[in-house]
């Protein structure tokens, strides 16, 4: 006669009690488990509907417009014009489009490379300075940062102006006579140097902060290593902090792209584009196209090829900068 007995079950407590009672699977645990891969998706969401409404909506009413013709004898009178791609192909056809495209290119271009060295050299020493003046410099940063664009640009105007600007004061008393009464916005060059400028001064605090908080995150123990191994410090710095700061120049190098390309208020509140339209960047010269010219299809066709033109140029960039990561690995 044989007698059966239930089989103890030999695995661990710790499993037992994961896989519940008997070591039969908990029958909640599906569920329990999809909810919790849902909870991020959740939490996004707010975020996601407020970015499609504030962004997303006024973009396809842009959309909308570029196919219109619309001025002021339309808005009066409600009309609803559409011309198909006549706004686009007038756009493409003129010739001044074009050569706003180029300067706005070598304008971002020459501003962020300004930005980034400038930037990357406050970094390296904010990581460099003690305590007390490193806070100081961070202060000084922080306004500088968190000053609005208008305001800035109001101070600069100050600073720069023909008659009683601090700029020409200042080379009066040094001697630069000739520069007492000088127009610093009268020609296309000086314009964007003051425009340039400000832009940089602007941005060099974001820059720098990030940066300076990326060199926290190199373990000491890499520079102790390297100065063991004989090496001086432009080898230190650059075996050892720029492979860590590479990735923080790339995404900082993509972001100030857009912030300069898209930089309306400044160039329009120092000058608006001039003299003679010759500082308009693609932003400024939508805008007086839509708005100053009332032709506002028009200037709704502009900003959506700025738009197109914005993407063309960091999806160049990010191809880049993927294609110099492959070499290196």
């Amino acid at each position: 006669m044989t007698v059966q007995t239930e089989r103890q079950d030999s695995r661990p407590a710790e499993v037992l009690k994961a896989d519940g009672a008997g070591g039969r699977p908990r029958k909640n645990a599906a569920p329990r488990s999809r909810t919790t891969a849902l909870v991020p998706y959740l939490l996004l969401l707010p975020a996601l509907a407020a970015t499609l409404l504030l962004l997303g909506w006024p973009l396809v009413k842009n959309g909308l417009l570029s196919f219109q013709n619309l001025n002021m004898r339309q808005l009066i009178q409600h009309l609803t014009e559409w011309n198909g791609i006549d706004n686009y192909t007038e756009a493409l056809g003129n010739s001044e489009f074009w050569r706003v495209t180029v300067r706005s290119i070598l304008f971002t271009g020459a501003n962020v490379v300004l930005i980034m060295i400038f930037g990357t050299l406050v970094g390296l020493l904010l990581a460099r300075l003690g305590k007390r003046m490193r806070l100081t410099l961070l202060i000084g940063l922080v306004l500088a940062w968190a000053m609005p664009p208008i305001a800035g640009t109001t101070v600069y105007q100050w600073l720069f102006a023909q008659r009683f600007g601090v700029v020409n004061w200042v080379l009066d008393k040094l001697g630069f006579h000739s520069m007492a009464d000088h127009n610093w916005l009268g020609t296309q060059f000086s314009t964007f140097s003051v425009v340039t400028l400000l832009i940089v001064w602007q941005s060099i605090p974001f820059v720098a902060i990030n940066l300076y908080a990326a060199t926290t995150t190199i373990p000491k123990e890499l520079y102790e290593a390297a100065a063991l191994d004989g090496a001086g410090p432009w080898k230190s710095f650059t075996s050892v902090t720029m492979p860590f700061l590479r990735p923080f120049l790339y995404a900082t190098t993509f972001l100030e792209i857009i912030w300069v390309f898209k930089a309306f208020t400044q160039v329009f509140a120092i000058n608006e584009g001039g003299p003679d339209r010759l500082t308009e960047i693609l932003p400024v010269y939508a805008y007086i196209e839509g708005f100053g010219n009332q032709h506002f299809g028009m200037g709704s066709a502009i900003a959506l090829l700025t738009i197109v033109i914005l993407l063309a140029l960091t999806a160049y960039y990010l191809r880049v900068v993927l294609k110099q990561e492959e070499d290196e690995l």
